[in-house]
C-alpha cells in the first residue's frame, strides 16, 4: 500500500516537472509579443500614413496594376511577421496598412476622377476590420486602419465644406504642369478665405482631440490609432505647403 502511494506521488511529481517547463517557456514568448514600446508603434503608424502617400501616389498613376498587386505582398508579409512572436506587432500593424494601400490603389488608379467614390472605396476594409475587432483579433492594425479612415473622412468633409471638389476634379483631368499649378493656386486661395481657415481650425481641433485622448491609456492599439489620426494633419499640411509653393 505504501509502495503504491509512493509510486503515485513520484509519478505525479514527474508530470508536474514535465509540465512546468512548458509553461515557463511560454512566458518569454508572451513577453516578446507584449514588449514592443508603444511609442514605436505610434512612430510606425505616423510613418505608414505619411511616407507611403508620396510613394503610392506617383506609382499608382503610372502603374496602377503593380500598386494593386503589391497589396498581396503586404498581406503576405504581415502574416509572415505575425507568425513570429518577436515581430507579431509589426505584422499586425502592416495588415491594417494593407487595407489602406488596397483602397488607395483602387481609387487613385481607376476612380480618381470621381470624388464621391473616394470615401466608399477607402472604407473597403471596414467590415473586415470591425469583424476582427469584435473578436479581439488584429487590434493594432485594424485600429490603425480606423484612425486612417477617420482622418480621410474628415479631410473629405473639409473639401466639400470649402468647395474644393471642383479643383480636385480639374487636377485629375489636366496633364500639363502649368495647368496643375494654376489650379492649385486657386485652391489655396479658397483655403485662405475666412471660411476655409475657420473650418480648417475646427476639423484640425477634432483630429487633435480624437488623436490625443487615447494616448494616456498607453496601449499599443490606441497608439496606432492616434498615430494614424494625428499624422493626417501632417499629411494635409504637407500637401497644402506643396500647393502653396507650386
Amino acid at each position: 500500500m505504501v509502495n503504491n502511494t509512493l509510486s503515485s506521488y513520484a509519478a505525479s511529481t514527474s508530470t508536474i516537472q514535465q509540465v512546468q517547463p512548458t509553461k515557463s517557456a511560454e512566458i518569454p514568448l508572451m513577453w516578446k509579443v507584449a514588449s514592443q514600446p508603444a511609442w514605436l508603434v505610434f512612430a510606425a503608424a505616423v510613418f505608414l500614413v505619411s511616407v507611403p502617400v508620396f510613394i503610392e501616389a506617383p506609382l499608382v498613376r503610372s502603374l496602377p496594376w503593380l500598386s494593386l498587386a503589391l497589396t498581396v505582398g503586404w498581406v503576405w508579409l504581415s502574416f509572415k511577421l505575425m507568425s513570429h512572436p518577436s515581430t507579431y506587432t509589426w505584422g499586425d500593424l502592416l495588415l491594417g496598412f494593407s487595407w489602406s494601400w488596397l483602397a488607395g490603389s483602387i481609387y487613385w488608379g481607376w476612380l480618381r476622377w470621381e470624388p464621391l467614390w473616394h470615401l466608399p472605396v477607402e472604407s473597403i476594409g471596414l467590415p473586415f476590420a470591425l469583424w476582427c475587432l469584435s473578436r479581439n483579433w488584429g487590434k493594432i492594425g485594424h485600429w490603425f486602419y480606423l484612425g486612417s479612415l477617420l482622418g480621410t473622412a474628415l479631410t473629405d468633409v473639409y473639401f466639400y465644406l470649402v468647395d474644393l471638389i471642383p479643383y480636385w476634379q480639374q487636377i485629375m483631368q489636366v496633364e500639363s504642369t502649368a495647368e496643375v499649378t494654376s489650379i492649385l493656386q486657386s485652391a489655396v486661395a479658397q483655403v485662405q478665405t475666412p471660411w476655409g481657415q475657420g473650418w480648417a481650425l475646427i476639423l484640425a481641433t477634432i483630429l487633435l482631440t480624437v488623436g490625443i485622448l487615447p494616448l494616456p491609456k498607453k496601449q499599443r492599439h490606441w497608439y496606432a490609432f492616434s498615430g494614424a489620426v494625428l499624422s493626417t494633419i501632417l499629411v494635409d499640411c504637407l500637401f497644402l505647403l506643396a500647393a502653396a509653393l507650386a
